[in-house]
C-alpha cells in the first residue's frame, strides 16, 4: 500500500506541474499589467508571432503580467496621448516622435545584419533597365514603403533631395501601394517591373538574398544611405525610473540561446525577433535621423 500511495502522490505532483501555465502565469503577481505596444511589422499576424516569445520572456523575468499591444506607426502618438501604453518597440522615426513630444526614454536598440544597431535605404532598378544613378531615374517611375519608415521612405527620399534631385517634380509618378509595410511588395515591384525604381530597405534586400528569393544580378544599388538608428525601446515618463531600470536591464541581458514557452512551444526569443541582441541607445545619433526628417518635411518637424 506505500508504494502506491507514493506512487499516487508523484502523479498529483506531476500533473500540478503539467498544469502550469506555459508562460509561467502561476508566478505572476496581481499587479496591474503592464501594457508593451508594439509595432506591427509586415502583417498583424506576423508581427504577434514575432513579438509573443519577447514578451512572455520579460512576463516570466518580471513576475508580472505584461500585455501585447500591437499597433500600427501612425497610432502610437495617440496611444501614449491616451496613456495606454507604458513601454513601445517602435521604428527610429515613431520613437523620435514620441521622445522630443510627450519625453518617452529611449531604453534599447535592436542589433541585426551587417550594420548592426544601425541600418540604410537602398534605392534600386533592375538590372538590363539602365537606370544606374539617381540622375537616370528622372522621368521614371518609383515604389516607396510606407511614409513613416526610416528605411524604406525618409531614407531615401532626403537621399535623392540631397543629390539635387525632387521626388515631387522630377520622377513621372511615385506611389506607396496597399501592402507596401511589408517591404518584400517594393522589391518585386520592381523585379516585376511594375516600377523603375524602388525604396528597399537594406536589411530587406539581404534577407531576400540570403534566402536566394532574388539574386543580386537581379538588381542595381543605385545609391544607398547613410546607416542611421534602427528600431528603439522606449519608456513612458510615467513608467517609472525603478521598473524602467528593470525592463531595461532583462532587455540587455538577453542571450542569444534564451528560450521561452509559447503555446506549447520552446522558442529562442532573439531569433523569433529577427535579432542578434540590443545596443544602448546614443541620443545624438539620432541626429542623422532627424536632420533628414527636417529635410523631407516629415513629423516631428513638419512646417506646412
Amino acid at each position: 500500500m506505500k508504494i502506491k500511495s507514493v506512487f499516487l502522490l508523484f502523479a498529483v505532483v506531476f500533473l500540478l506541474l503539467g498544469c502550469k501555465d506555459e508562460n509561467n502565469t502561476s508566478a505572476i503577481s496581481n499587479e496591474k499589467p503592464i501594457r508593451f505596444g508594439y509595432m506591427i511589422c509586415d502583417s498583424y499576424e506576423d508581427s504577434k508571432a514575432r513579438f509573443a516569445p519577447f514578451n512572455a520572456y520579460l512576463q516570466e523575468k518580471l513576475g508580472r503580467k505584461v500585455e501585447m499591444i500591437l499597433a500600427n506607426t501612425f497610432e502610437f502618438e495617440d496611444l501614449v496621448k491616451d496613456k495606454k501604453v507604458d513601454f513601445v518597440h517602435v521604428n527610429s522615426i515613431v520613437a523620435i516622435i514620441l521622445k522630443e513630444k510627450y519625453g518617452m526614454d529611449m531604453l534599447a536598440i535592436d542589433v541585426r545584419g551587417r550594420y548592426g544597431y544601425k541600418a540604410t535605404g537602398s534605392i534600386i532598378s533592375k538590372k538590363g533597365s539602365g537606370i544606374k544613378t539617381i540622375e537616370d531615374m528622372r522621368g521614371k517611375s518609383m515604389v516607396f514603403g510606407p511614409v513613416m519608415a526610416p528605411f524604406g521612405y525618409m531614407a531615401q527620399y532626403a537621399l535623392m533631395l540631397k543629390n539635387g534631385f525632387d521626388p515631387e517634380t522630377d520622377f513621372s509618378y511615385y506611389a506607396i501601394p496597399a501592402g507596401a509595410a511589408k517591404h518584400d511588395k517594393v522589391i518585386y515591384g520592381v523585379y516585376f517591373d511594375k516600377f523603375d525604381v524602388g525604396a528597399a530597405p537594406t536589411l530587406d534586400l539581404d534577407r531576400m538574398l540570403a534566402h536566394h528569393i532574388v539574386s543580386k544580378d537581379d538588381f542595381n544599388i543605385i545609391a544607398e544611405s547613410i546607416p542611421m538608428p534602427y528600431c528603439t525601446i522606449g519608456a513612458m515618463p510615467e513608467v517609472g525610473r525603478e521598473l524602467e531600470k528593470q525592463v531595461t536591464d532583462i532587455i540587455m541581458n538577453i542571450k542569444k540561446d534564451e528560450t521561452v514557452l509559447v503555446n506549447g512551444e520552446v522558442l529562442k526569443v532573439l531569433d523569433r525577433m529577427w535579432l542578434d541582441g540590443f545596443a544602448q541607445p546614443i541620443d545624438s545619433e539620432y541626429d542623422e535621423i532627424r536632420e533628414r526628417l527636417k529635410l523631407a518635411n516629415m513629423a516631428p518637424y513638419r512646417k506646412y
